[in-house]
């Protein structure tokens, strides 16, 4: 079981790929639940994003929201991508790739204090 807060959609798009997403999985018997948490991120290159947090399967999570922006035709943040290093700092670090469809069209970098109840913020965006 996995779980990931850097995932998010397009702005104007997070309910209806939210109940996409979980009746997908539903219906092909995946596990993978997938809700909103009233998070929006905002991008100098790719626009603003609805994040969702999702528990299950990070192969179904993923394989899902590529298929999210093919068929609604829509950004989307794949997150859940660790930096390699295994350094303490006091912040937590999680890199994303944004897409459309199958083409990757940049890469995030977010950032969340280790305490309290912070959220993700983007530290660092680059476009492909």
């Amino acid at each position: 079981m996995g779980n990931s807060e850097t995932f998010g959609v397009q702005k104007g798009h997070g309910e209806e790929i939210i109940n996409w997403l979980n009746e997908q999985s539903k219906t092909h018997k995946g596990k993978l639940e997938a809700r909103l948490y009233g998070y929006t991120v905002t991008t100098k290159n790719f626009g603003e994003f609805e994040m969702f947090s999702w528990i299950g399967d990070v192969q179904i999570a993923r394989k899902l929201i590529i298929k999210a922006s093919k068929k609604f035709k829509i950004k989307i943040i794949e997150g859940g991508y660790k930096p390699k290093e295994k350094v303490f700092k006091m912040k937590k670090f999680d890199f994303a790739k944004v897409k459309k469809g199958d083409k990757t069209v940049g890469q995030l970098e977010f950032a969340v204090s280790r305490f309290g109840n912070a959220e993700w913020e983007i530290q660092n965006e680059e476009r492909h």
